[in-house]
């Protein structure tokens, strides 16, 4: 517009006009609201736009006896652009106030997304401080698969999983696994009961009313859906790995007995996946031990995966902990990377077993491809029903493929480059994107940087193909 047009205009205009054109001076920026949600290609509705998550400071109250859940939550983020309102994810549950810098803000509920309007706009790259004071009782969420997720009562208590969106029924937040942040989580519950979360146990102080207070602390990032809060009469045992990993593993009673054996050998997989993978990202590792039948599945919840009952499975207790380094420390950028994770981890029992007088991973790739059940009782699934990088909707995040076929990805991997350049790449993915995020163009892109091999083909038709590989 030329300047003679603009002078013009009703004063009025011209103001609101310069408000929003000032950004290059370096001026105040009228802000905007964020968006509601972040696009993803299978959960379009989860996270939201206009801010990142630097902390999340939970204080948690639970009584087990009439499922009230009482939670403050102060969280701190960074503006990424000038912001006039922004949504938090909460599903269920009454919020009861809400403050921002520490003035009262407006807010609003429309199905699970809570809108937040501060007293004052907030500017681009502005750090703040939200309060959300909630409660109610915590109801779990179905998956699209069929599958519960989310805050779960048990037998005497509670667990909170939360994959892929099932954190936003016991704290609001930025649900999508592109955000992550530290946490400090603290659980009060009655004498009795032990409450367990992320991280390391800070300190544990019994009150005189009749309660106690678990104070846990994760230091290094973490994707909300790998966030856990366990509640109820477990026993708990402490102890370290033989280069100082500090592990934390708690156990419903009843399965105590069965599940002592493969836990007992947590500390030699630990030790086991810093010489494959590199140095363990966190510093605890651990186990939860769920009553029989809580959970049809277990989950690489950050520092202490929780299982469904005992026993444990060696290979299952492998390949949660192999999380810790392929889905917690390098997480995915969205739920269509999932095969970032599962390929991975399930790879990794596949190279447990090979160290360890089991069948080779060569062994295991050919099974699949001949779908041969005595080396592998999954070897005649599904697992070449669609490529691993594109399952068709949200309930297939977890088919077989993703894990399957995306192992075979990475023993392609291994047959085009050899096991110098192959364990070199995992090493490098691990370190070079710990406590970050990525996507498959990320890693194709490193994978063929780092080992200088071509390997087209092999995305063309392992990752992306949809007819059945040879």
């Amino acid at each position: 517009m030329e300047h003679r047009a603009l002078s013009r205009l009703a004063a009025p205009a011209v103001a609101a006009l310069l408000a929003l054109t000032t950004a290059c001076t370096g001026e105040t920026v009228q802000g905007r609201p964020g968006a509601s949600g972040l696009r993803d290609p299978y959960f379009p509705k989860a996270g939201n736009g206009g801010y990142q998550v630097e902390h999340y400071a939970l204080d948690l109250d639970y009584d087990p006896a009439d499922g009230e859940l009482h939670g403050k939550a102060v969280i701190t983020a960074r503006a990424e652009q000038g912001l006039s309102s922004f949504n938090l994810d909460l599903s269920g549950l009454k919020v009861e106030s809400v403050s921002v810098q520490g003035e009262g803000a407006r807010y609003n509920r429309t199905g699970n997304e809570l809108t937040v309007r501060p007293a004052e706009d907030l500017k681009k790259g502005e750090v703040f401080r939200t309060e959300v004071e909630y409660g109610g009782k915590p109801k779990a969420l179905v998956d699209a698969d069929g599958s519960k997720e989310g805050w779960i009562t048990t037998e005497g208590g509670a667990v909170a999983v939360g994959e892929p969106v099932g954190s936003m029924t016991w704290f609001p937040g930025n649900h999508h696994p592109s955000d992550k942040a530290t946490y400090d989580i603290t659980l009060t519950v009655p004498h009795g009961y032990e409450a367990v979360s992320n991280g390391e146990l800070r300190s544990r102080t019994e009150g005189a009313d009749g309660r106690t207070e678990f104070a846990w602390q994760s230091r290094e990032p973490m994707a909300s859906y790998l966030a856990t809060a366990v509640v109820g009469p477990y026993k708990v045992t402490t102890g370290r790995t033989a280069s100082g990993i500090a592990l934390y593993n708690a156990v419903t009673p009843e399965q105590a007995v069965a599940s002592a054996g493969e836990l007992a050998r947590l500390p030699e997989m630990v030790e086991w996946g810093s010489g494959r993978f590199g140095a363990y990202p966190f510093g605890t590792a651990g186990a939860i031990v769920l009553p029989a039948e809580t959970l049809g599945y277990a989950l690489e919840t950050q520092t202490k995966p929780v299982f469904p009952g005992a026993p444990v499975e060696e290979g299952l207790l492998l390949h949660e902990l192999a999380h810790q380094w392929f889905g917690n420390s390098v997480s995915p950028k969205s739920w269509k990377d999932m095969w970032l994770n599962e390929g991975f981890a399930t790879y990794a029992e596949w190279l447990w077993d090979e160290d360890h007088d089991g069948p080779t991973a060569q062994e295991r790739f050919e099974a699949f491809l001949a779908g041969d059940t005595d080396v592998d009782l999954a070897a005649d699934s599904d697992w070449d029903a669609f490529p691993p990088a594109s399952p068709p909707g949200p309930e297939h995040i977890s088919g077989n493929p993703v894990y399957y076929r995306g192992a075979m990805v990475l023993h392609r991997i291994r047959q085009e480059v050899g096991d110098e350049k192959f364990f070199a790449l995992l090493r490098g993915w691990a370190a070079d994107h710990r406590y970050g995020n990525a996507s498959t163009a990320d890693f194709t892109a490193y994978a063929q940087e780092q080992t200088g091999h071509d390997l087209k083909k092999v995305w063309d038709v392992w990752l992306y193909g949809k007819a059945r590989p040879k």
